[in-house]
């Protein structure tokens, strides 16, 4: 009788890392890693800056080469879409009909970019996900004007961009764009840059630097697009001329003209969709699973007996902060990649002692996943730090060192307890001692007197 392997659906960072996690702890059965997408795991985060930007080829952002992957002994089925699982006979289905039995499913399929209605099929509106939605958009950004120049279409050779949302990803490709020598109008729902994410004080400094950079801000709700025919004959989808944003947008003015209504247009030759994601999670209709904002899973990672998750797509119990989390970041899916395997052989040893003896080397208990999460962002040459919860906080505390150089730092509160932090245009190891005041959540007044005392020491100098 062949072996049910253990299949883990996303081939990203999260499920590469689960794959290779499964392989070390001892799992010596078959092992199939799917991915929707036809390329080798790659790493997402230089999608919107090194590649978006030119500094990189695509060979670059790969996590590993086919011959560092051959070790693993992969069934490895790229260019594949998981379409359905049974939850009680951990049974994939697959977009060409299959049907695979497996011992074990961990689900990293992540998120997907979200659009808005219209969008569809009208060229020069994009999003930004994958490698080659990124390629894509670096084609039309190459030729771009001299930097800072603020040349348009038909002016310097640069493009008009707008970006619609104003989050980590929205800024970023607005800086990128930027260094480019693009016109860049960057719109948000909220005022403040990053805002929802970091807070007004930083998000403040940041809108400081776009602007000094030569970026239009602008605040609205997008109400449609403008297009033109994108042949001389009329025939096929238009081409994009112009972003309308509904009453209550900004005033017509720098270059903003007023549309019906008391609205505005934006003229546009490219547009970003920024505006958010959702988790990969509509092929998943077993009522077992609750799929609200992502697959809901247990401390250990667990959404039901042998089915895991991890990565974007996972929202568990943290056992730290009391309460069901998801991240999109990138150390957190290589991290809870690895404790998903990791908890997932332990499971499959207590079922099955003896296909485990057969499979795997005996696995330790399962250990919840109690991560102190890590992001970051790069804009222009300034980098952005943060380890624990930055959004949601309830209460926020920044000290800016340096306004001219965008430098401060930011404590992150909730419910009475610090549980984030955050260092903007600080080397690493600046911030990497100031990791311990929220490693757990510590009383606010205490964590407060923590960082003060870490800044009168002078850790906030370079």
């Amino acid at each position: 009788m062949t072996a049910r392997p253990i299949a883990v659906v996303g081939a990203s960072a999260a499920g590469l890392a689960a794959a290779e996690a499964l392989r070390r702890f001892g799992w010596r059965g078959p092992l199939t890693l799917i991915g929707d997408e036809p390329h080798l795991p790659y790493d997402r985060p230089p999608l919107s800056k090194q590649l978006l930007h030119g500094a990189w080829e695509p060979e670059k952002l790969l996590l590993r080469t086919k011959d560092q992957l051959d070790p693993l002994d992969l069934d490895l089925r790229l260019g594949t879409r998981a379409t359905g699982l049974d939850v009680a006979t951990r049974t994939l289905t697959l977009d060409g009909g299959e049907q695979l039995a497996c011992a074990g499913v961990i689900i990293a399929t992540g998120v997907a970019a979200r659009s808005l209605p219209g969008a569809e099929g009208i060229a020069g509106v994009h999003t930004l996900r994958t490698l080659d939605d990124a390629l894509t958009l670096r084609g039309l950004l190459a030729n771009g004007g001299a930097p800072g120049s603020g040349g348009v279409a038909a002016g310097g050779g640069g493009r008009r961009l707008v970006i619609v949302g104003n989050g980590v990803l929205g800024c970023e490709a607005a800086a990128v764009a930027r260094e480019l020598g693009h016109e860049v109008t960057l719109v948000g729902i909220a005022e403040i840059p990053m805002a929802a994410a970091v807070g007004a004080e930083v998000g403040a400094l940041l809108a400081e630097e776009h602007r000094a950079r030569g970026v239009q801000l602008r605040t609205g709700v997008v109400d449609g697009f403008e297009t033109a025919p994108a042949d001389p004959a009329g025939t096929g989808g238009g081409q994009v001329t112009a972003v309308r944003l509904a009453n209550g947008g900004p005033p017509a003015s720098e270059g903003v003209a007023a549309g019906g209504e008391g609205g505005s247009r934006l003229p546009a030759d490219l547009v970003l969709l920024a505006i958010g994601s959702r988790p990969a999670v509509e092929w998943l209709a077993d009522p077992a699973l609750d799929t609200t904002d992502g697959l809901r899973c247990d401390a250990y990672c667990a959404a039901a007996p042998g089915i895991y998750a991890a990565g974007d797509v996972a929202r568990w119990d943290h056992p730290h902060h009391g309460r069901p989390l998801r991240f999109e970041h990138r150390m957190n899916a290589t991290e809870q990649g690895m404790a998903a395997a990791r908890n997932l052989l332990a499971e499959l040893a207590a079922e099955a002692p003896a296909a485990a003896d057969r499979d795997a080397t005996p696995a330790q208990e399962r250990r919840p996943f109690a991560p102190v999460p890590y992001f970051w962002s790069d804009q222009y040459d300034l980098k952005i730090q943060a380890y624990g919860l930055t959004a949601g906080a309830d209460r926020i505390e920044t000290t800016v060192l340096d306004r001219a150089q965008r430098r401060a730092v930011a404590l992150y509160g909730r419910d009475g307890s610090a549980v984030g932090v955050l260092a903007a245009g600080l080397p690493p190891r600046r911030l990497r001692a100031l990791r311990a005041i929220v490693a757990t959540p510590l009383a606010w007044d205490e964590a407060r007197e923590q960082l003060r005392a870490a800044l009168a020491s002078g850790q906030d100098t370079p």
